[in-house]
């Protein structure tokens, strides 16, 4: 099968934003809705398993903390945010621009991050950023305003509306482990880009996310499976 093969027949228009993705009940309204639109997907379902509604925290700590995971290591993202989260303030917009650029790098942070993370909190303490009303925008509507501040990108942008506003219509295409995935469950002869990706992610809405957490959940379970190294 070539990709261009994989377009939905479907043509309606996407659903208004649906409610937030943060309940299991809300997860398992989502998928039977999802497998509606996609019926091909029942098999990756079925494959997959049991999948649970992940959650981390909001607003500027939230966001700080997804900035701290960038291009390291779990355990190294782990180790850092313990000793920046006990600064005096870091978690706070206010508190934070007190902290000096020296303080924060000791801590683990890098000096593009002591910025991003900066830019971020003088966003926020000058009115001109709120986190509030992200997870009730359409998804390229709250992806735009992220990245709007200074060091955020599109894939962080993703994260944080996925697992911390809750967004329920988000799909991370630059994620390898999604592309895989999709190449997998569609028989596909190599891995997917990011822009033929977010094309076929477009006929999942308004449950991309959903779609996002089943597709993260069968890459996991075939890798495992079948112990590829990836």
């Amino acid at each position: 099968m070539g990709f261009n093969d994989m377009t939905m027949a479907s043509t309606t228009p996407a659903n208004p934003l649906t409610e937030r993705l943060d309940s299991p009940e809300t997860l398992a309204a989502h998928l039977t809705a999802l497998l509606a639109l996609d019926p091909r997907l029942a098999i990756v379902a079925e494959r997959a398993g049991a999948f649970e509604v992940r959650h981390s925290p909001g607003g500027f700590a939230g966001l700080a903390r997804i900035v701290t995971g960038q291009q390291v290591s779990t355990q190294s993202a782990d180790a850092i945010w313990s000793r920046f989260a006990q600064l005096e303030g870091a978690l706070d917009p206010a508190g934070y621009l007190l902290l000096s650029e020296q303080i924060v790098r000791n801590s683990g942070q890098s000096g593009a991050k002591y910025r991003t993370i900066r830019a971020i909190a003088e966003a926020v303490t000058a009115g001109e950023f709120d986190f509030a009303p992200l997870a009730e925008l359409p998804a390229e509507q709250a992806i735009a305003a992220l990245t709007r501040l200074k060091g955020i990108g599109p894939w962080t942008a993703e994260i944080y509306l996925m697992f911390s506003a809750r967004h329920p219509d988000i799909f991370p295409a630059g994620d390898v482990a999604l592309q895989r995935a999709v190449e997998w469950a569609f028989n596909l002869p190599a891995k997917p880009v990011a822009k033929d990706l977010i094309s076929l992610a477009e006929s999942w809405s308004p449950y991309r996310s959903t779609a996002a957490l089943l597709l993260w959940r069968y890459y996991a379970a075939v890798r495992n499976k079948e112990g590829l190294s990836i």
